[in-house]
């Protein structure tokens, strides 16, 4: 008996003396500090983890440099997740092998170094397998515009960056890249895969991709990135959503959300692009898929309502250059483009981009069993070259749709369903042809953290509550500085209102009236400011200058001075500016340099005597394709009396990476414009790299004329159905095609020149593209 106890004894501190070593084998250190941190690196071990404490860490500049094993990785997390946030001036540098990061939250900051997360210590130590995972960065942005840095740069090899959420990039560079720039991790396979990548604004330049692989310079060699499963929702930054600039990569399942731009194959060969799913929603500028180079595969891709133009297109195929450089076009050759559905999609591009340099179009090249459906729009090919070197077979299209080629095209009739698991249109029935979507497509939801929001945070305009404001001196100033994002402001009486500060407009507001219009007066040099954030609509106002002192440079409306990484708006609706008049360069509108605007629409409104400018956009000179704004909409206005121009707009540099600016000019009247000393050798409207612009059913009326420069990337320019009466006429420099046709140079017959409508026996009458008069449309 004495020796079964004996026994029992030594079996149970046995196992007490193997749990306590089990326990031992691995730790985990929670850390308070910067100083806590670096002393846990000291000891750590594989298996271990360091576990930041929950709260603000302000400035954190972490290294995480260990080595794990496969089994055993070590870890840096979190103390509880969403709990731990990384602001100002912080960032992670990786090196080792076997390390996960998880957890990491980095807001209201930005890096002070060239990335926010980075694979690499320095250019001699990299972090391989190893992996990111449920971290976000969000609004992680440089406040100065065009610094540039990115947010993830992956070094090393068989890396994995899953289930991770980044959103809101601002300023110049690459939100992710994989970088290639070591011979030892050339061929890396690295794995980017269950990611949310939220709204990017579109960047206004070159620099502004979500995912690039590669760069030019190692183009040529295999990098062996898998790219699946991520849902990339409104990344607008540029033209290129995902740049691909490296051989053998795959992207696939991932799902492309009102994006604003394409998934390019810029440079590199052997890439395959199969699963994924394009939803455009009708945006302007939503794209697809862009092949270039050789070898490429295309397959089994859905897309729809996409709208996209160039470069842009649902499908675009490139024309290459001969012998071509490493940084600039290969030929597209042993292309695979097959079973991809196309349906609402606005533009087929075939070999996009010819001209005197890319003059080699696509050779041994297939496509087949595709579906390219558009009931509405028949010219939805465009074919700039030689399109024989592409073989085309079983290619169902609509019957509306213009032929390009008389083999290998079908029209035929389809009826589309709603498939109940994939919610996306599909043909009723089998036709050996299109994409086979089976299964529920992915969800932004099943991506990403499922503990960080991924909800809008931009406030958009009128969606507050109204705010009622008397007349008097400084009550406009007063209910705009207490007023919240999205708030209303109007105005109850029609005059009375004195404004002897500048506003500054630090979130989306709108000011109206509740009369039939208001008059505002102002004693500065500007009236509103908008700053980093602030959006503006104004209605029914009537700004008076004045009052406003003899200063050089005053305007009523002003961006900031200083670099903005936030996309403003302004909206200007039924609204008078008058007697601008108190100097020779006062101007309505004035921009600065580093500042984009999405929108600034001008409808229904009268500039009358003013010495300086409407609206000058031409702040930005750079080779990027620098702008100041997006969209440009300018209808039915009276400008009448303005010394300088109504409109400078201009898209500096010969790069071809962005989407805008895009001008609409309709319904307009210019009288005794840009006639002022100061704008002796400018004109009333002068565009520069404007990407696509329509000027129509407009009257110049003793005025300076249009002058048109047209720089890259077969821009859309038209100028039609305007009357020039003793006016400049239109004059067009540049290589890029144009549209000028159905201009008249008749007398007006004005029945006065204030409201400058037309007589009823005037000769411009109804003789708009849309049947109205020309000029202004009463309403």
């Amino acid at each position: 008996m004495r020796n079964y106890l004996l026994y029992y004894l030594f079996l149970t501190i046995l196992l007490v003396s193997c749990t306590n070593t089990s326990k031992k084998e691995t730790s985990d250190n929670l850390v308070t500090s910067i100083d806590d941190f670096d002393k846990a690196l000291e000891t750590v071990k594989p298996g271990d983890s360091i576990i930041l404490a929950k709260g603000i860490w302000k400035d954190t500049e972490l290294l995480f440099e260990a080595n794990g094993t496969k089994d055993k990785p070590i870890t840096l997390t979190v103390e509880e997740k969403g709990g731990t946030i990384l602001e100002g001036a912080s960032n992670l540098r990786m090196a080792g092998k076997h390390l996960i990061v998880s957890g990491l939250v980095f807001k209201n900051g930005f890096t002070p170094t060239s990335e926010v997360i980075s694979f690499k210590k320095d250019k001699n130590n990299f972090a391989s397998y190893s992996r990111l995972t449920e971290c976000v960065i969000d609004n992680f942005s440089n406040p100065e515009r065009r610094e540039q840095d990115y947010w993830i740069g992956i070094y090393g090899k068989n890396n994995r960056i899953d289930h991770n959420h980044f959103e809101g990039k601002g300023n110049l560079g690459v939100t992710m890249a994989v970088r290639l720039n070591s011979k030892e991790f050339l061929q890396n396979h690295h794995q980017i895969d269950h990611n949310y990548f939220g709204p990017r604004q579109t960047l206004g330049s070159n620099g502004g991709e979500t995912l690039r692989i590669g760069t030019s310079h190692h183009s040529l060699s295999n990098s062996n990135t898998i790219v699946e499963y991520n849902y990339f929702d409104r990344c607008s930054g540029e033209l290129e959503i995902i740049s691909n600039k490296s051989c053998q990569n795959t992207f696939r399942n991932n799902v492309f959300y009102e994006c604003r731009g394409t998934l390019t194959m810029r440079h590199g060969n052997e890439t395959l692009v199969k699963n994924n799913i394009f939803i455009g929603n009708k945006i302007p500028s939503t794209g697809g898929i862009r092949v270039i180079n050789g070898k490429q595969t295309v397959e089994n891709n859905y897309a729809i309502g996409l709208t996209g133009y160039r470069f842009g297109g649902a499908l675009v195929v490139m024309n290459g250059v001969p012998n071509s450089p490493l940084n600039r076009y290969f030929q597209v050759e042993d292309a695979v483009i097959k079973n991809n559905t196309f349906i609402d999609c606005d533009y087929i591009q075939l070999c996009a981009g010819s001209d005197k340099e890319r003059s080699a179009p696509p050779i041994n090249s297939i496509m087949k069993d595709n579906i390219f459906y558009n009931e509405a729009k028949e010219d939805i090919f465009t074919v700039y070259d030689d399109i024989s070197g592409i073989q085309f077979s079983n290619n169902i299209i609509s019957p509306n749709v213009k032929l390009i080629n008389k083999n290998g095209f079908i029209p035929k009739k389809l009826e589309f369903i709603k498939n109940s698991k994939t919610a996306v249109l599909l043909p009723e029935n089998n036709l050996n042809a299109g994409a086979n979507i089976e299964g529920e497509i992915l969800s932004k939801e099943s991506t990403g953290v499922s503990w960080y929001p991924k909800k809008d945070k931009i406030t958009k305009l009128n969606s507050g509550k109204t705010i009622q404001v008397a007349p008097g001196i400084n009550t406009l100033f007063d209910a705009i500085k207490n007023a919240t994002p999205g708030d209303i402001i109007k105005l109850t009486a029609s005059e009375g209102y004195l404004v002897t500060k500048t506003i500054n407009i630090q979130h989306p507001i709108s000011v109206t009236s509740s009369q039939k219009k208001t008059i505002v007066t102002f004693e500065k040099k500007s009236l509103f400011d908008i700053q980093n954030g602030g959006s503006l609509s104004l209605t029914k106002l009537i700004f008076e200058g004045k009052e406003a002192p003899d200063y050089s440079g005053n305007a009523v409306i002003r961006t900031s001075k200083y670099s903005m990484n936030k996309n403003y708006k302004l909206f200007i609706d039924s609204c008078e500016f008058r007697n601008l008049d108190i100097n020779h360069s006062y101007d309505a509108i004035k921009v600065f340099k580093n500042t984009v605007a999405d929108t600034i629409s001008i409808t229904n409104s009268n500039f009358s005597n003013i010495t300086g400018n409407i609206l000058s956009l031409d702040k930005e000179i750079g080779e990027n394709g620098i702008f100041n704004a997006e969209f440009v909409i300018m209808k039915n206005n009276i400008f009448t009396n303005v010394g300088g121009a109504v409109l400078n707009l201009i898209r500096d540099g010969k790069d071809e990476s962005t989407f805008g600016p895009f001008l609409t000019f309709d319904h307009n009247v210019l009288n005794n414009v840009g006639n002022s000393k100061r704008n002796k050798n400018k004109k009333s409207i002068s565009l520069i790299g404007v990407q696509n612009a329509q000027i129509k059913n407009s009257i110049f009326n003793n005025s300076k004329g249009i002058q048109m420069h047209l720089v890259v990337g077969g821009p859309i320019a038209k100028v039609h159905h305007n009357n020039f009466f003793n006016s400049e006429k239109v004059t067009v420099t540049g290589e890029q095609p144009y549209e000028i046709n159905s201009l008249s140079f008749l007398t007006p017959d004005f029945e006065n020149e204030t409201s400058f409508l037309l007589k009823d026996n005037s000769p411009l009458r109804s003789k708009g593209d849309d049947g109205l008069d020309l000029g202004i449309i009463n309403k």
